[in-house]
């Protein structure tokens, strides 16, 4: 009875205020040095790849500047849905980008970055519901990896992919979308 109390006040009271929290931090254009805050990058990996969990790691954080985890995904392969925040280089991006279709099976979704800290790198994650991400197209990935973006550039193309939508279909009706974060 207690633990149900726990979570109605957790989700009534704390909650929009700890979305509020992190969807400001997350909008927020003041980055910080890579030296003074790196990337972190979270992966979950497919089963397959338990053993070499220490190599791939090297291999996630080969650019430096990062702090990587990987987890094992108990079912077998993780979502192709990756976040990347807004304070990320786009050197850091298309690389973790390049992993991630490496040992991920591909890139197909990219999380809205308003639910996501701004030097944070989700790979392979199921933390967020439908409503915060975008299915993208082999094209839209293929504009993010182009060697030639700068940082400004690819940033600007990674949030035009994630525009959420006002209504989403939900219970067979198109409603409005639970998720949906608006700017203040």
């Amino acid at each position: 009875m207690i633990s149900r109390w726990f979570l109605v006040f957790f989700l009534c009271v704390l909650g929009p205020l700890f979305l509020w929290v992190l969807t400001s931090a997350a909008m927020s254009r003041d980055c910080s040095t890579l030296e003074e805050k790196p990337i972190k990058v979270e992966a979950w990996m497919s089963k397959q790849y338990e053993k070499s969990l220490q190599q791939i790691r090297k291999e996630f954080s080969a650019m430096g500047d990062t702090l990587v985890t990987l987890w094992v995904y108990s079912a077998k392969n993780p979502s192709k849905i990756v976040a990347i925040g807004s304070c990320v280089p786009a050197y850091i991006g298309r690389h973790i980008l390049r992993k991630a279709m490496e040992y991920s099976g591909g890139v197909n979704s990219l999380v809205n970055q308003g639910f996501i800290s701004s030097n944070w790198i989700g790979v392979g994650t199921s933390l967020f519901a439908e409503s915060s991400f975008r299915k993208i197209t082999q094209d839209q990935l293929s504009m993010l990896m182009d060697t030639s973006l700068d940082t400004q550039r690819f940033q600007s193309i990674y949030q035009q992919l994630t525009v959420q939508q006002k209504k989403v279909k939900a219970f067979g009706l198109m409603l409005k979308n639970p998720k949906l974060l608006e700017k203040p």
